[in-house]
């Protein structure tokens, strides 16, 4: 690593991933400045001084813009890791622990980006490999390799089958979506 053969692969940070996410749907805010948006407590245990939640994507807003409570933090930003508010840090943790594959497959805001994300490319006028190469380019900054490309034919192929529509079926392309944010690319710099 030190001769620049390659270089150690490197997680996003907790912020970071939540902000590619939005960017890749399309649903992300990119203005500057304003009042904080109430992060979505929801999921957490009710307690006296739980704040009202606010919406799951946090109305689009990039992450520095979520409010944070010390002792309500974001379900989503946890898991990857976000510092705790209550003690103060000198450097992040980076973990690779299974509660980030479970956020990835099971937090709602994620089911809900990759809707958004589906309905965006869906409902562009692009054809099949169009799609599937604007897909990568959004989300690995890469078009997609031959291979990958076959693979999501034949994965939107299998899950038209299993739904019993067609490949223009809205549900088939939001797992596809679903599928990518799965992907350790989606969340590692290499």
């Amino acid at each position: 690593n030190k001769l620049l053969q390659h270089m150690p692969v490197k997680r996003l940070e907790a912020e970071a991933i939540r902000d590619h996410m939005l960017a890749c749907s399309g649903e992300i805010d990119t203005s500057m400045y304003g009042p904080s948006v109430s992060a979505y407590v929801k999921d957490l245990p009710n307690s006296r001084a739980k704040p009202a939640s606010g919406p799951l994507d946090g109305a689009g807003r990039r992450s520095i813009y979520i409010e944070m409570r010390r002792n309500f933090l974001p379900t989503f930003l946890r898991a990857f890791d976000m510092p705790n508010a209550t003690e103060s840090i000198g450097r992040r943790q980076v973990t690779n622990v299974p509660a980030q594959s479970l956020a990835l497959m099971n937090d709602p805001f994620v089911h809900e980006q990759a809707k958004a994300w589906a309905q965006r490319v869906l409902y562009s006028e692009l054809n099949l490999e169009q799609r599937i190469h604007e897909i990568h380019q959004t989300a690995f900054s890469r078009p997609a390799s031959a291979s990958e490309i076959e693979w999501a034919k034949r994965f939107l192929d299998v899950l038209a089958d299993e739904y019993g529509s067609s490949l223009d079926d809205l549900a088939v392309w939001t797992d596809l979506c679903h599928t990518i944010y799965n992907r350790k690319e989606f969340i590692y710099v290499f």
